[in-house]
């Protein structure tokens, strides 16, 4: 395993699931990304502030960290750019799909004992082992 930071990983978790918690508590919302982020695009009334406030807390926490530690986070894309974004175009389909992303199924749902986010995220989870399988054995993994 390359890279493993258990006590940056813990705390990181730590704080988002802090933050999905206060979201709900002050707003009596999830916070799932991809409905903050499909909002954007036809907001309710009096809605569109507080989204574009938390997708502008999402790009601005890398210069955050930079702020506090005088280093941005590493970025080394693995694959081609246009790879990468025909992959987010497809995480985009299949949140839109299953009806939320990993973040509002996952910690959110799953914290509810929601148990339609408890089958999306095994499905989640299981995809993405037999993903990561097929890639790492193929060769197709740089």
């Amino acid at each position: 395993m390359e890279n493993f930071t258990p006590l940056s990983a813990a705390l990181g978790g730590g704080l988002i699931g802090v933050a999905a918690v206060l979201f709900m508590a002050l707003h009596g919302r999830i916070a799932g990304i991809s409905g903050i982020a499909a909002g954007v695009l036809a907001p309710a009334a009096g809605d569109w502030g507080w989204r574009i406030a938390f997708i502008a807390g999402l790009v601005a926490a890398p210069f955050a960290v930079w702020l506090v530690s005088g280093d941005l986070p590493p970025f080394e894309p693995v694959y081609p750019l246009w790879l990468t974004m025909l992959g987010g175009v497809l995480v985009g389909f299949g949140a839109r799909l299953g009806g939320g992303c990993t973040s509002g199924h996952g910690v959110c749902g799953m914290a509810r004992l929601s148990s339609r986010s408890i089958a999306a995220t095994i499905v989640f989870m299981a995809t993405a082992i037999v993903v990561t399988f097929a890639i790492r054995h193929s060769g197709a993994h740089p």
